[in-house]
């Protein structure tokens, strides 16, 4: 019972959608805007770079949350992960916005970064150099969650190696529009627009 009350407050703290609270404020709606997408990718586009910072820190922060609540309950390692990923499903099916989201990238990092934190180092490192190399978010999501696996085997605990499958599968999953985008040569650099 324990931990599906977890579960439920991991989903409801991920649902908050900071991308869309933070344009807002500026008067903008983001999911009408650029991508359409509540992350900080399309805040940076929409709106510049302070309200993307504020909620890259935003989103990362309720993933973070959410591990540490579970942690304070003492709920396990597998059950710690569990609780994680339902704050990354709910930034992805918010239940504020009709079950409408984001991609999780930021919230997954939060979760690592608490979760598994040298992973999660590892995994902020490779986005951030294959984001500054190519200049395209969704590249670095993709190619950082792809090796997540590898991290976690090497840099962490192997007990935690399934959370780590079931974290990098939903950010491919979410990411399949990008990677169609990605094949056609299409894909908008960080920055752009459009």
């Amino acid at each position: 019972m324990k931990t599906v009350f977890l579960l439920l407050a991991g989903f409801l703290l991920g649902s908050v959608p900071t991308g869309k609270i933070v344009a807002g404020r500026l008067g903008i709606d983001l999911q009408s805007t650029g991508s359409g997408n509540i992350g900080a990718t399309n805040v940076l586009r929409s709106t510049g770079k302070l309200p993307a910072l504020l909620t890259l820190i935003g989103d990362m922060t309720k993933g973070a949350l959410a591990v540490l609540l579970a942690r304070s309950f003492e709920v396990g390692i597998w059950q710690e992960g569990m609780i994680g990923i339902a704050a990354v499903l709910g930034h992805n099916f918010s239940i504020f916005l009709k079950f409408r989201g984001g991609k999780g990238v930021a919230t997954s990092l939060g979760v690592l970064m608490v979760y598994a934190p040298l992973a999660g180092l590892a995994t902020v490192v490779l986005w951030l150099i294959t984001v500054l190399v190519t200049r395209t978010s969704s590249l670095g999501a993709i190619v950082s969650f792809c090796t997540l696996p590898l991290s976690m085997y090497f840099l962490d605990a192997k007990e935690k190696l399934p959370i780590s499958f079931i974290m990098s599968i939903i950010l491919l999953m979410r990411h399949k529009d990008n990677i169609y985008r990605l094949i056609r040569g299409t894909e908008p650099k960080v920055g752009r627009n459009t």
